[in-house]
């Protein structure tokens, strides 16, 4: 079967001479989902907003199970769902009558639109709070109503563009079972996120976009394998000392390095020897760690290496973790 989603060459610019998009191909199979990482600005959004026909592209083709996106928006916009970064539900009006205005709006009729509500209800655990306003929902709750308000019309695409923003760890891991259970009904999923850890659960192949270039993309496994076999972590006594570390550290291994806070990562092809080179250049500095260790790479390390810096979900995880209880510098163990 052809491929849900296909997007061949896109290029996209807007005033001033920005460069959106700067021929992003990719493919994404049926009932699978696919995870497109970037930082902020890299082209995701743009991607998405062309795929759903609120953007047309400057050159380059998008179709959406097998209709093309500019040729025939109408079509394909009754053959998908979208949830953006912000619920776009109606905070004024109940539970179950968002998902009734969005039923109409997709010209269900109302026997359809009341089954298909109360459907939707029970399997994002809102039956409780079906008949009260969202303004008495947490976020977790108008996220979940967010994504069920997508599935009203029952897509077989589903675009959801970081949806698990601004979400305790406790949502985030419920609104990923959601998904995976949509996966496993068939549904195809494109993802944009910013939490590594996100991808690397949820999508059978990822790409990575930056600048509008898609630079690198293939399953999570293969990204990893690619970056090197293992990851040498080394924790230092304070920020100062890991600093005069990754200067010592400096032509160990072929991989680039990672400075965060306390600690240094350096990516290893060859673990073992690696680790033997870098303890050599540590005591030559005269620096002793305080933790040393081998670990197996993680879709975080890749998008280091292929960007040059850290997600910006990570980035300000990292930034938390360095502030002490004093609000100074200083690693939390």
């Amino acid at each position: 079967m052809p491929a849900a989603i296909e997007v061949s060459d896109l290029v996209k610019r807007f005033a001033g001479g920005v460069i959106a998009l700067d021929g992003v191909s990719f493919a994404v199979e049926r009932g699978s989902v696919f995870g497109l990482l970037g930082p902020n600005g890299a082209g995701k959004t743009t991607v998405v907003r062309i795929l759903t026909t609120i953007l047309r592209p400057d050159s380059g083709s998008a179709s959406v199970l097998g209709h093309d996106v500019v040729r025939e928006p109408e079509l394909v916009r009754s053959l998908f769902g979208l949830a953006g970064q912000y619920a776009a539900v109606d905070e004024n009006l109940t539970g179950r009558e968002n998902l009734r205005m969005v039923g109409r709006l997709n010209h269900l009729s109302k026997p359809v639109v009341e089954a298909r509500g109360a459907a939707l209800l029970e399997q994002f655990d809102l039956s409780d709070a079906a008949d009260r306003t969202l303004k008495t929902y947490s976020g977790g709750m108008r996220r979940r109503l967010d994504l069920a308000a997508a599935l009203v019309a029952r897509p077989g695409v589903l675009f959801l563009d970081e949806p698990t923003t601004g979400l305790d760890p406790q949502a985030r891991i419920g609104l990923w079972g959601v998904i995976e259970g949509l996966v496993d009904q068939g549904t195809t999923v494109l993802l944009t996120t910013q939490y590594l850890e996100e991808a690397d659960r949820l999508a059978s192949r990822v790409a990575v976009v930056d600048h509008g270039r898609l630079i690198a993309q293939g399953t999570p496994a293969a990204l990893k394998a690619d970056l090197g076999a293992t990851v040498l972590e080394i924790g230092l006594h304070d920020p100062d000392t890991a600093a005069r570390a990754a200067r010592a550290l400096e032509g160990v291994g072929a991989k680039r390095l990672r400075l965060a806070g306390s600690d240094v990562e350096l990516p290893a092809d060859g673990g073992p020897r690696v680790a033997m080179e870098a303890l050599r250049a540590l005591d030559q500095a005269g620096i002793e760690p305080v933790r040393f260790a081998l670990r197996e790479p993680s879709l975080d390390d890749v998008f280091l290496s292929l960007t040059g810096h850290m997600a910006e979900a990570e980035a300000a995880r990292a930034s938390a973790a360095t502030v002490g209880d004093d609000g100074q510098g200083g690693m939390r163990r």
